[in-house]
């Protein structure tokens, strides 16, 4: 009897999201689909929003996976670009919080480590490392898909290990592990 999962992974952004899916089958990989959204045509951060919670809604219906990988906002200087970062990965997990579909956030540090085996490695690194795993012919010209696949293998390298990182499967638990962000 074998064993099949599909996990997609997606790395948040309001100019580029980009996206990765893999399907697992007796716990050897193999890529579905890697591809972007490009957003950088509308001004409407609102409307930015839309979009990307209406893409991870598609991607859902399409594919449905049966986890969502997605890398955490990183600590910039520029409060702007983070509170625009945080909105855009809040409403992809809201849409897969509205699925059902159990999420994982992964730092970016943890992800590098898991594809190259350092944390502090390149876009390009980690993007030639996917490459080679998944016998890409042509890397997208933005890396931000390969970001997205990134989080979502590693999700599956970590599957099965006991982690720190955060993990929700639905809105009760989403609250129950965030009730200081919750008003009441």
């Amino acid at each position: 009897m074998s064993s099949e999962k599909i996990i997609l992974g997606i790395d948040p952004g309001t100019t580029i999201m980009g996206f990765g899916l893999i399907r697992v089958v007796n716990k050897k990989m193999e890529l579905m689909q890697l591809n972007e959204l490009s957003l950088q045509k509308y001004s409407d951060h609102y409307v930015k929003l839309k979009l990307i919670f209406e893409r991870t809604i598609h991607l859902i219906e399409t594919y449905h996976p049966d986890e969502i990988a997605i890398e955490a906002p990183f600590f910039g200087k520029n409060v702007q670009s983070m509170l625009k970062l945080g909105r855009a990965q809040g409403v992809a997990m809201a849409a897969g919080l509205s699925r059902e579909v159990p999420i994982t956030e992964y730092s970016p540090k943890k992800i590098k480590m898991a594809i190259t085996g350092n944390g502090n490695a390149s876009k390009e690194q980690v993007a030639k490392m996917l490459q080679n795993l998944f016998k890409i012919k042509e890397l997208p010209k933005n890396l931000d898909a390969t970001d997205g696949l990134a989080a979502a293998v590693c999700h599956f390298y970590n599957s099965g290990k006991v982690t720190s990182e955060k993990n929700y499967t639905g809105w009760e638990a989403f609250v129950k592990q965030n009730g200081e962000r919750v008003k009441k």
